[in-house]
């Protein structure tokens, strides 16, 4: 399963960067193959360890801040392995060449 999600603290001021580096650190801790972009986070895993991953990490910036909306977009496609990375090949070989994507 890929899951895509936001979490947005609100009544904490403009900056949340602090609050994204928390959550960052609750995936790191996962295991779960993962991408931070600039606007979410997506995650790959079995369905029951990215859903809960996806509650603890609204949890602990529930925690810290006042009001918090999560946005969760999923994409379970029975057999799907290596999507992360998978869906973005399929799209480079059906353009015949590389895209620009994210870097470490």
């Amino acid at each position: 399963m890929l899951a895509q999600f936001s979490i947005v603290p609100l009544g904490v001021g403009e900056s949340v960067s602090r609050y994204v580096a928390s959550v960052i650190k609750e995936v790191e801790k996962s295991g779960l193959e993962y991408r931070l972009t600039a606007m979410a986070t997506i995650v790959e895993g079995p369905p029951e360890q990215v859903f809960a991953l996806i509650q603890k990490c609204h949890q602990k910036v529930r925690r810290l801040a006042p009001r918090v909306i999560t946005t969760i977009i999923i994409d379970d496609r029975k057999g799907g392995k290596n999507r992360l990375e998978g869906k973005i090949q399929s799209v480079e070989k059906k353009l015949k060449k590389s895209v620009k994507k994210y870097s470490s």
